[in-house]
């Protein structure tokens, strides 16, 4: 097939940037515009200095209107809030991509983007909203329980992220000083991703309700997140790893591990890798994802690829850090 044309708004931030490291080597996508209101006539690997001999791209400030029609695809990853209005001032037949929390209520005729929950829809989308880093690595821990109908008691989850989770934007808690060495919670039992894990469940388990109780920690490091999932489970421990190695045979980034996960399997990597344990009537689902990858940028690559009947993993062969 010839290239897509795709263009980004708010190519300037982490997850921007992570997008366009992705768009660039994409066998079918043509980056055709990376829009930054604060970048404007700066060249993109100056920003991304990462970038440099990858590409020639210069900021955008034009206004958005005029820039669409030259885009088949567009990826919206301003803050949270700017896509709405952005859809308000510029309706447009332009296919869209959100990284935002705005759509993901599956609002405006969006589709929630988690391919591993409704890889079919997202096919068939115009429009379609990304899930959010910590929501990713929780649903994906916990969907295939409610596809089978085990939710049945309260979730708990501790779960930690990196640094660029909490965006470019300068903060006491993501300054260097601060952050580095030091770990702290944040947002406890009360963060933004628990209505959308909440809503995600319910497609696959309209009668779950019960109320999960989730911490979510800061770590002292850049990115990747690791989540320890745990709810009651009388089955056995094979009964378990059958259960998620049957619901994730078709999906091609998700992996269930024999041994203990860590973050650096995943760093810069679309995967996401969860290890099951028993004991004391309980079952612990831990997962592991990178925040910017399988978590913003990666995902909504993935995403991209259904909607253009492309195979899921192409453009996304990463190799992880390891060491």
């Amino acid at each position: 097939m010839t290239k897509v044309r795709v263009g980004i708004i708010g190519g300037a931030g982490y997850t921007g940037g992570e997008l366009l490291r992705l768009l660039l080597h994409h066998p079918y996508a043509d980056v055709v515009f990376s829009h930054s209101a604060s970048q404007q006539g700066r060249p993109v690997a100056a920003t991304h200095t990462d970038l440099l001999g990858d590409t020639d791209l210069v900021f955008t400030g034009e206004d958005p209107a005029t820039l669409l029609p030259r885009a088949e695809v567009v990826f919206l990853c301003s803050g949270h809030g700017a896509s709405k209005k952005f859809l308000q001032q510029y309706p447009t037949e332009v296919r869209l991509i959100d990284l935002s929390a705005d759509f993901r209520d599956e609002s405006d005729g969006f589709v929630y983007g988690l391919p591993e929950l409704q890889r079919g829809r997202i096919g068939a989308a115009t429009r379609i909203a990304n899930p959010g880093c910590f929501a990713t690595a929780i649903e994906l821990a916990l969907l295939p329980l409610a596809a089978a109908g085990h939710l049945r008691a309260d979730v708990h989850v501790s779960a930690i992220t990196g640094s660029t989770g909490a965006g470019q934007a300068l903060s006491e808690t993501g300054h260097f000083s601060w952050r580095s060495h030091n770990v702290s919670s944040y947002k406890v039992f009360s963060h933004q991703h628990l209505a959308e894990i909440g809503m995600a469940l319910r497609k696959l388990d309209a009668g779950f309700q019960h109320p999960i109780h989730f911490v979510p920690y800061r770590g002292g490091f850049t990115r990747g997140i690791l989540a320890s999932v745990y709810l009651p489970w009388s089955g056995s421990p094979d009964a378990a790893r059958q259960l998620y190695a049957d619901y994730y045979a078709p999906h091609p980034f998700t992996h269930v591990s024999e041994a203990d996960v860590d973050v650096k399997q995943v760093v810069n990597t679309n995967k996401a890798l969860l290890h099951l344990q028993t004991g004391q009537g309980q079952l612990l689902i831990t997962s592991v994802i990178d925040n910017l990858v399988k978590g913003a940028a990666g995902q909504a690559v993935q995403n991209l690829n259904l909607m253009l009947g492309l195979p899921e993993a192409t453009g996304l062969h990463l190799k992880a850090v390891a060491f």
